[in-house]
């Protein structure tokens, strides 16, 4: 296993992960929930942004590896899947919606571990949609964390569900777009 910058700041985000779910269970008496919600979106936004630029590091230094690009996005998953179910738990997220988004997750990353076993994995790399999904993804996320008032007469919370509402519909487009493209190639194949 390589170990440089990227990598290690790839690792320092799943271990962020316990940080930031532990956060929102501190006893509210000695840590307000004003203090949760600044420093639960706060942790959140740091592993989003090591996300950026350990990509950005790796490929600028060429030190990409097949390591990295396999822990890369199963820390992205991780960290969305904690913070998604972190929501449900605290009341600001449907957990339907949340099902949804993780499993779509999961199906695509079984579906890009097949298409690379078949030597095909250029073929379900992530789209334009993908990002669109995430960008979404991540705004919800970053808005429902921080829950209170940002700007006068506008709601964070309504702001964050409908950008989870976007990025659950952006979630089914993008997985039913990949699994068409998976079929394709498989289609091909025999």
């Amino acid at each position: 296993m390589p170990l440089n910058l990227p990598i290690v700041l790839t690792w320092l985000r799943v271990a962020l992960i316990p940080v930031f779910v532990g956060v929102f269970y501190l006893p509210q008496a000695e840590y307000p929930l004003h203090w949760q919600n600044v420093v639960g979106t706060t942790l959140f936004a740091l592993a989003a942004v090591t996300d950026w630029f350990d990509g950005f590091l790796a490929r600028r230094w060429n030190q990409t590896s097949q390591f990295g690009a396999f822990l890369d996005p199963v820390a992205d998953k991780l960290m969305v899947a904690a913070a998604l179910i972190l929501l449900v738990e605290i009341g600001r997220a449907p957990s339907w919606l949340a099902v949804i988004i993780i499993g779509r997750e999961i199906t695509i990353s079984a579906l890009r571990e097949w298409m690379a076993q078949l030597g095909k994995s250029k073929s379900v790399a992530v789209n334009m949609i993908g990002k669109l999904k995430t960008s979404a993804q991540m705004l919800a996320i970053l808005l429902l964390l921080w829950w209170e008032p940002m700007i006068p007469q506008l709601s964070t919370p309504l702001l964050g569900t409908i950008a989870l509402y976007i990025a659950g519909i952006l979630t089914i487009v993008s997985m039913f777009y990949y699994l068409r493209v998976a079929a394709e190639q498989f289609k091909t194949q025999h």
